[in-house]
């Protein structure tokens, strides 16, 4: 049976980690590395390497020491003495400089490099849905800002290397005092398993506490944003918030702790088991010497290296326990790799989108399901936008308009039919290119945290240092007299929370109507409720100059608008009006012909507008632009469902 992602589709083809994959991206990130500093890249191995040097040549030169006092001889023991002295302080300076070196490496290759890469490919990727995976979610809980952890590993990993090295040259020594000693490498591997195990269940306890993690960090957000503030406190819920947090607070901590526990448990075992075969080998090498099998140096040789091997296992295991943690957010990064790989493999598209429409766009028998959804968002929708038009979209809360639009920006991918451009599968065109053709604001707008100026630029990159541009954009949409009482005008810093100010809803759509005005040519223009926020008259004011600007762009490029709204008085000028319900087209045509449909789903929800008209006293939206009632205000009435 073939996977299903919580999103209905085919899930990507994602393989288990394998252990070598470990290895394939230390050996990326020490390329990295190597490019980002190569000096403290290589100081990284040759640290490491004079450190284990010291150690050994220490326990050598006491031994000559030892030796040469006892035959009396003054010239050797002296310089013993200061070898041993010699190779002591080249241990302390070169365990300094290896904390220091590692940490500026680490912190470069991280925030420079692997961060910024994580970013990257989370944010770049085509659609939308894996913001809506909660598998994806989770594993990105983990991976947040963890380009630290994971570059630690990889001298973590070179750090076992080195200790392991130095175990061996260690008990290859003590093998010259008594074979029996080269049994400690036994003993001294009980800890590094052990330790394996217990980071193998803190490993499982993190990804399952990732989940619980997110819900805590999203109650915080909810409980300290200024937008729900306001309700929050009318409720009275804020004492509700803050218990279900501590819930989901206490929820993670205690899969945390429970891991822990357990790791704690096997590496304690593994410890008692090393020490066990320590002081046995201690104790073998002293009754060696009692008996005269062996020089009084070698029995110091046997001493300083056997304690010089506790300490190396546990460094060993030290470095063991950074690789194995690091496997907490590892795993994660690679299966997060493997699934922005899967998704830009199965992309494809490489035809550039045509510089004008000539036909228009064409849905095919489109079907699509959300996550966990009981039935389709969309189901069989078939129908021609022709080139040059203006459709509207209409329908109650839930009958599938925005999933359309996101469709139409590949934002998604249909489960069922095709979606043609002048007769190419959108699936063909190449993402960016596509994109770069399309203007949009969407009912859920951006708010970002930067100057006025930069949050309109954005709506088209190359044109960002263009002000005349971004000043046109803002005419266009009427918004001057926003930026007219800003306290800086275009430089002016937004969000009160960055040292800004705060806009209001109706001013922050403006905003986000002028970043979709920034393209002047589209082949594609998506409205989707972009007036929701707005009182009556600004709306019309809003709908009449993008109706304008629809005509233009069709007389240009043969533009196609998709207008989503609940205010008819906006639709009745559109070309082709299509009716929505329950994820199905139920009716298709102009406002003329559809309010002519005797129980047509349209024209019963006209008449809903219509009489809250005559309630209020006023007379209903005429059909189609420059009706003697265009332009009045009118109430907002929703559908019902609405």
């Amino acid at each position: 049976m073939t996977a299903r992602r919580a999103t209905g589709h085919p899930a990507p083809d994602i393989k288990p980690i394998r252990p070598y994959r470990y290895l394939i991206l230390w050996a990326e990130l020490l390329a990295v590395s190597w490019r980002r500093a190569p000096l403290l890249t290589a100081m990284q191995f040759v640290i490491p390497a004079g450190m284990a040097a010291a150690v050994i040549g220490g326990a050598l030169a006491l031994r000559v020491t030892v030796d040469a006092v006892i035959r009396g001889d003054t010239g050797s023991a002296v310089a013993g003495a200061a070898g041993a002295g010699l190779a002591g302080a080249a241990g302390i300076v070169l365990g300094a400089l290896d904390s220091h070196t590692a940490g500026i490496l680490i912190g470069k290759v991280a925030v420079l490099d692997l961060n910024p890469r994580i970013h990257r490919d989370i944010t770049t990727l085509d659609g939308l849905e894996h913001l809506e995976r909660s598998d994806f979610q989770d594993r990105l809980t983990l991976v947040r800002n963890a380009g630290w952890e994971i570059v630690l590993s990889l001298w973590s990993a070179n750090g076992v290397l080195f200790a392991m090295l130095e175990l061996t040259v260690m008990l290859l020594l003590l093998g010259t005092v008594n074979p029996w000693l080269l049994w400690l490498l036994a003993f001294a591997a009980v800890p590094l398993w052990f330790d394996q195990r217990g980071n193998n269940a803190i490993i499982r306890a993190d990804l399952s506490a990732a989940e619980p993690i997110r819900r805590q960090r999203h109650l915080f957000d909810l409980a300290t944003d200024p937008a729900g503030g306001k309700e929050i406190r009318i409720a009275g819920a804020g004492a509700e918030l803050a218990r279900r947090q501590a819930a989901a607070w206490d929820e993670a901590t205690r899969l945390r702790l429970r891991a822990q526990l357990v790791a704690a448990g096997w590496r304690m075992a593994g410890w008692l088991l090393f020490t066990a075969g320590f002081g046995a080998a201690l104790a073998l090498v002293v009754h060696q010497a009692t008996r005269g099998a062996g020089s009084a140096g070698d029995l110091v040789l046997a001493i300083t290296v056997a304690a010089a091997l506790r300490q190396s296992v546990y460094t060993g295991v030290r470095y063991t326990t950074n690789v194995a943690s690091a496997g907490r957010v590892i795993e994660p990064y690679l299966w997060l790799r493997d699934y922005v790989r899967a998704q830009r493999n199965r992309a494809g598209g490489s035809a550039p989108a045509p510089p004008r429409l000539r036909h228009g766009i064409t849905l095919d028998r489109v079907g699509y399901r959300y996550p966990s959804a009981t039935g389709p968002a969309l189901a069989d929708i078939s129908v021609h936008l022709p080139a040059g038009s203006v459709v509207a979209l209409v329908g109650e809360y839930g009958s599938g308009k925005t999933t359309l639009v996101k469709l139409l920006g590949k934002l998604y991918r249909p489960d069922a039919g095709r979606i043609l451009v002048d007769g190419v599968p959108l699936d063909e065109l190449e993402t960016r290119t596509w994109r770069s053709r399309i203007s949009a604001t969407f009912q859920d707008f951006g708010r970002f945290p930067t100057r006025f100026v930069e949050n309109v630029g954005i709506g088209d990159l190359p044109r960002l240092p263009d002000r005349e541009r971004i000043a046109a954009a803002v005419r266009e949409v009427d918004a001057t007299g926003l930026v007219d009482r800003l306290p800086d005008g275009l430089d002016t810093e937004l969000d009160a929370a960055f040292g800004g100010v705060d806009l209001s809803e109706g001013q922050w759509q403006k905003t986000a109507l002028a970043r979709a005005a920034m393209r002047p040519e589209p082949l594609l223009f998506l409205l989707d409720e972009p007036t929701a926020s707005l009182d009556a008259p600004s709306e019309q004011e809003i709908f009449d100059r993008q109706m304008a600007r629809s005509r233009r762009s069709a007389a240009g490029t043969n533009a196609v608008t998709v207008i989503v709204s609940h205010r008819f008085s906006t639709v009745t000028g559109a070309d082709l009006i299509l009716t929505l319900h329950r994820g199905r087209l139920v009716e298709a045509g102009s406002h003329r012909e559809l309010v002519a449909i005797p129980g047509g789903r349209y024209a019963t929800l006209y008449r809903i507008q219509a009489e809250a008209y005559a309630r209020k006293g006023r007379r209903p939206p005429e059909s189609g632009p420059g009706g003697p009632n265009r332009g009045s205000p009118e109430p907002d009435v929703r559908p019902p469902g609405g």
